[in-house]
């Protein structure tokens, strides 16, 4: 394959994962971290949301960068970036600099939009979606993979080696990047402002771009209800899992969303729409059984797997969408709908936490499920909407 060769994808891959697992890391090995720094129950939201505010913050801010400069350079310097902000967590004598540690860590983390534009960008239009399949696929292996890590590790160790294994983890990577991929040879051309603009402007101007964040904020609401509530049921009677127990459950999910490899084969033969109907569908049948925790949890464990194949099958086509009808701004384009992808999985875990404190996890699966009925909503309308057909080939066509 022209510009990526499998063990680059393999690189690429853990760039993905390692540096979202810094902005997740934290949620296992919480009520740990809390007693450790002295907060209070009732403030530990604010430690877990550090993340996901920086993260959101360098979607906007830093993601555009990779459209102005060399985005092998850019991923370098955001994973060495992401090992000081690890680093000042682990070593954290207080809440605040811990709190302004994962911060620092979530906004340079954003170096997984980055990795997925420069993959999509130097592969030939025919292996676009395997490719950034595959990368992406890093995703949704360190989101589920380090709960393992970090309930194996906050058991054992404690909490604080998690943070010393992902700033290790970065560091090597940055070194593995430099080595093993080949320079984004391009011009930097453009300003900084104008691409942000571009970035804010994208839900008013472009219709795909619309459908497609949408989708992924009701994709991830289901997605986030799931993960951010599950602890709360398998911690309670009859099971009482502890916190190594339940992150076990994260490699459920892993084989879930690792089935749905094969979705960017099929996004590249023309089928990125059909594969966003059924898997958005998918996702809704999944919930009946989550729901189902007693007497066993076979029907949960089952519901996992298709709930986390449907995720990942729906998000690697839209990116296949949208990088191949946006091919010269792709990190802007990307960064763009992950601010979708993350504004969904904060609202997930806001309402999944209230459903369940207010009527228990029948309540939180009938959130997720309505979450996915949205989804499928919104790619039904516009499937069928006026002047669909026309829309649909020229976005499957790459470079338009």
């Amino acid at each position: 394959m022209a510009g990526v060769t499998g063990a680059q994808r393999i690189v690429l891959a853990m760039v993905c994962a390692v540096a979202v697992s810094t902005v997740y890391a934290i949620q296992p090995v919480l009520e740990a971290v809390g007693t450790d720094l002295g907060l209070p129950t009732g403030a530990l939201g604010w430690l877990a949301a550090a993340g996901q505010i920086g993260y959101f913050a360098g979607l906007v801010l830093l993601v555009p960068l990779g459209d102005l400069v060399n985005r092998r350079r850019l991923i370098i310097a955001h994973l060495v970036l992401v090992a000081g902000g690890t680093t000042i967590t682990a070593l954290a004598p207080n809440a605040l600099v811990a709190t302004a540690g994962l911060a620092t860590a979530g906004f340079f983390a954003v170096v997984v939009q980055v990795a997925v534009a420069y993959v999509a960008t130097v592969s030939t239009p025919g292996e676009r979606g395997r490719n950034i399949g595959a990368v992406t696929s890093g995703v949704v292996i360190g989101i589920l993979g380090v709960r393992v890590l970090a309930g194996a590790l906050g058991d054992t160790v404690g909490w604080r080696a998690v943070y010393v294994v992902l700033a290790l983890l970065c560091l090597a990577l940055a070194v593995a990047v430099r080595v093993g991929l080949r320079p984004d040879a391009r011009a930097a051309r453009g300003r900084y402002a104008r691409a942000v603009c571009a970035m804010v402007r994208l839900p008013v101007t472009d219709r795909l771009f619309r459908t497609r964040g949408l989708i992924a904020l009701f994709l991830f609401a289901s997605f986030g209800t799931l993960w951010s509530g599950l602890a709360l049921p398998l911690g309670a009677d009859p099971w009482r899992f502890g916190t190594a127990e339940i992150g076990l459950f994260g490699l459920v999910g892993l084989a879930g969303a690792l089935g749905a490899a094969r979705a960017g084969r099929w996004a590249d033969r023309g089928h990125a729409h059909p594969i966003s109907g059924w898997s958005l569908a998918l996702l809704f049948v999944s919930w009946p059984l989550i729901a189902r925790t007693e007497p066993t949890l076979w029907p949960l464990v089952v519901g996992i797997v298709l709930l986390d194949f449907a995720v990942q099958a729906v998000h690697v086509s839209s990116q296949h969408l949208l990088t191949a009808a946006h091919p010269g701004r792709a990190s802007g384009v990307i960064g763009a709908y992950m601010a979708c992808y993350s504004l969904g999985s904060a609202l997930g875990a806001v309402t999944s936490a209230w459903a369940y404190t207010a009527w228990g996890w029948w309540a939180c699966c009938l959130t997720g499920a309505a979450y996915a009925l949205l989804g499928l909503g919104v790619w039904a309308r516009d499937r069928f909407h006026a002047g669909d057909v026309l829309t649909t080939r020229t976005a499957d066509r790459p470079g338009v």
